[in-house]
């Protein structure tokens, strides 16, 4: 263990002790602060030798930095703290002693009302009280970026009846805060990627019946995170509903949130333009493929489908498409399934140049396409789940800033 990651351990560590030791002394009691004051002395050590440390709490998994700290596998805070909106937690340069202690106390609070509530046997994700937390401390759900309060379930419902109000904006912000850490340090943090995933997968198991939860597109500059996060949730629905292994499900799923990755790289007036675009765009919008699958191998080789998908999403069957390939190869099963889903999405979504096309047309020209730009097997598995599932789709809403 680095000296770096003992001092995260310690901090954490201390932190702990210090919430379980204010939650025994009343507001006030000389001991709430000494313990405060304690865990704020370990964050300084911490931050001299790291001034921005943060850290992800993924169900049993404490990420430091981009670092699982196997000391702390299955840690009962990082369960305390996912279960009141803080997922992700961020410390700007050299925290204040009062922002910190304001911290904890606002955590504890949180963290009260959540076992209150949880002993009245009442849905665990009600809403509790918001704060403006410090500036300098910023936490809440993964992708939390730039905000300083938890997101957190505002009522439990039965998706099943109303799957309107599923709330995907957690989920959301975070594909999008994904999309923004790939542009700033060319770095793909698989482990939160995987835990958007997982999130998708338990909004799609919401009831006994398969739900596929998709976002409706506002603004036609949303696209990229919206698109993402439909095709992902359509390319597990397809993997599961052909049978594929669940750990098989969720390596399709990060490919299908991921598969569009290189358009980072391209200009965002192409990306939105309304028009035809001239050559050179053109040549600029093909390259999201390539540039795509340099970004994911260069972050991480345990990733090697999801760089597959994103350098063959657009290549047909009849090895037509891009990118130009010099001699005729099979694309990898992830990429023909991640395929169908994109071409599904993209042709349901309202352009600037055109309608969404309905269902009954998408499934039909996914089925004119087989053989020729569609895998007969895939293609024919999508327009099957879809016959099936399809009353089961819940086009949900998402608030104008998350989309």
């Amino acid at each position: 263990m680095s000296d770096r990651t003992g001092l995260a351990v310690r901090f954490l560590t201390s932190m702990a002790q210090a919430l379980a030791t204010m939650s025994l002394y009343a507001e006030g009691h000389p001991a709430r602060a000494r313990a405060a004051i304690a865990s704020f002395d370990t964050l300084r050590d911490l931050q001299h030798a790291d001034p921005r440390p943060s850290f992800s709490f993924l169900g049993s998994e404490v990420i430091y930095g981009q670092q699982a700290i196997r000391g702390l596998t299955d840690w009962e805070w990082a369960l305390k703290l996912a279960n009141v909106g803080v997922q992700r937690l961020e410390f700007a340069d050299m925290v204040e002693r009062h922002a910190y202690v304001g911290f904890l106390e606002d955590v504890l609070t949180r963290v009260s009302a959540f076992n209150a509530v949880a002993a009245a046997n009442a849905p665990a994700n009600v809403p509790l009280a918001r704060g403006n937390g410090p500036t300098a401390i910023r936490f809440g759900a993964v992708g939390v970026r730039g905000s300083s309060d938890a997101r957190l379930a505002e009522s439990t419902v039965n998706v099943a009846e109303q799957p309107s109000v599923l709330d995907l904006n957690a989920e959301v912000d975070a594909i999008r805060w994904v999309h923004e850490e790939v542009n700033d340090k060319e770095e793909i943090p698989l482990l939160e990627a995987e835990s958007i995933v997982r999130s998708l997968s338990v909004a799609m198991h919401g009831d006994s019946q398969m739900l596929l939860p998709l976002l409706q597109l506002k603004e036609f500059d949303q696209y990229t995170t919206t698109h993402a996060l439909n095709v992902s949730v359509l390319s597990m629905g397809l993997a599961e509903f052909m049978g594929l292994s669940p750990r098989e499900v969720r390596a399709y799923g990060v490919a299908g949130m991921l598969h569009d990755l290189g358009k980072v790289r391209v200009p965002k007036d192409i990306l939105t333009k309304p028009g035809k675009l001239t050559p050179e765009e053109w040549s600029l919008m093909r390259s999201h493929t390539v540039e795509g699958a340099r970004l994911i191998l260069q972050s991480d080789q345990k990733l090697d489908v999801a760089a597959l998908v994103a350098f063959e999403h657009h290549i047909m069957i009849t090895g037509g498409g891009y990118p130009d390939r010099h001699f005729r190869c099979d694309c990898h099963k992830a990429s023909t399934l991640v395929h169908v889903c994109d071409v599904y999405d993209a042709l349901r979504t309202k352009r600037p140049y055109r309608d969404a096309w309905e269902p009954a047309a998408t499934l039909t020209y996914i089925e004119r396409g087989i053989g020729t730009e569609f895998d007969a097997d895939v293609a024919k598995a999508f327009i099957a789940m879809m016959g099936k599932w399809e009353p089961r789709l819940a086009y949900v809403n998402s608030s104008p800033a998350a989309a």
